[in-house]
């Protein structure tokens, strides 16, 4: 049977393609430019099919492919990994949905490659030993791969595990009332009808919990604030309009609503998102219980539309912040499938209302 898989999944083998025949990356900057002066030397890829491991090692001009212990199973000009590295950008530009390429296929076989997505941790795609040429040093890393061949790609994806829940305080709803906010269903910013709604009568959301304790958890371990700042972060998108983490972080940084000390200008705001962002890229997940470990502990290779593939590398930590800040955004969730953006009436008849909490990368 055919592979078949979507842009993301046949982004992962054009990855491997592309980074043996050109046998280096470069890094990346916050605005996704190449930093021409900084790049890393691929010494090896590994990856782990059903049929086994196989590394495959960036020797002179070829790509050696191996078993772990050393045995050359086959020798490939890095030139040609090029040639089929553009072969399937152009057939992956050309395609929608889930599809198959026999032909590149054909060729993923010969290199033993018979899968689309390696078996791997969590958030690791690619396993890498890249060579540092500030430090000298090879080291193995794990890397996310990122594309923007097709859409938006999720940084924290939405699930029933990442609803705030919020309190409606100062105003008495009746279930009429209820029912007719609960039925408000423009095209359109849905949620944002319903807040409106519930403001118009005068109510107020107020920050009660994180509703699944893992996710909770997960949050309080990274910064004990986090879930009121994702609150504040999830009720200032839907007052202000904005949707880029950068521009939320601003408004919170000036409205201060967890009374920081500001006296010195300290970026309470921006570092916390900006550690949660780091998290959720490298190793958090939100319904997983998290060790504090990072699964892709090298970072983003990011697949830019023309094919460029650049280096987000966890070593420059600032770069790499800087780059999720820049281009991280929250993203509204299906209220059908996540259970939110609904007033429910609790048990002790206080009402509740859920937001969800999901981030793109743009």
């Amino acid at each position: 049977m055919a592979l078949k898989g979507n842009k993301g999944e046949w982004c992962e083998i054009y990855t491997l393609l592309k980074l043996l025949g050109e046998g280096k990356v470069y890094a990346g900057d916050q605005n996704l430019n190449k930093i021409q002066d900084l790049f890393y030397p691929i010494i090896m890829i590994l990856r782990h099919e059903k049929e086994g491991n196989f590394n495959y090692k960036l020797q002179d001009k070829d790509v050696v492919i191996q078993t772990p212990d050393g045995e050359e199973l086959l020798r490939i000009p890095a030139s040609v990994f090029l040639i089929e590295a553009e072969k399937l950008l152009k057939a992956v530009n050309e395609h929608e949905g889930a599809f198959a390429l026999p032909q590149i296929e054909i060729f993923m076989n010969s290199i033993y490659c018979h899968s689309l997505k390696a078996k791997s941790s969590d958030k690791t795609d690619i396993k890498i030993i890249l060579h540092d040429r500030r430090t000298k040093i090879n080291s193995e890393m794990g890397f996310s791969i990122k594309s923007q061949l097709g859409g938006d790609s999720t940084l924290l994806n939405a699930s029933k595990a990442t609803n705030f829940n919020f309190k409606i305080e100062g105003v008495f709803l009746s279930d009429k009332d209820i029912s007719s906010i609960n039925s408000l269903n423009p095209l359109r910013n849905k949620v944002i009808e319903r807040v409106n709604a519930i403001k118009k009568k005068g109510g107020v959301l107020i920050f009660d919990k994180v509703d699944n304790p893992t996710f909770r958890n997960n949050l309080i371990m990274l910064d004990g604030d986090l879930p009121a700042i994702i609150a504040n972060l999830l009720l200032e998108q839907l007052d202000s309009g904005v949707s880029t983490l950068r521009e939320l972080a601003e408004n919170l940084t000036e409205k201060n609503p967890l009374n920081y000390d500001v006296a010195q200008a300290s970026p309470f705001y921006v570092y916390k998102i900006k550690h949660l962002l780091t998290s959720a890229a490298l190793g958090m997940m939100p319904a997983t219980a998290w060790s504090g470990k990072f699964d892709a502990n090298g970072g983003y290779l990011v697949v830019k539309k023309d094919g460029e593939i650049l280096c987000y590398h966890f070593y420059d930590r600032n770069r790499f912040e800087d780059y999720l800040f820049s281009n991280a955004y929250l993203e509204r969730s299906s209220t059908s499938r996540h259970e939110y953006a609904s007033i429910v009436k609790e048990k002790d008849t206080t009402l509740s209302f859920k937001l969800n909490f999901q981030v793109r990368l743009k």
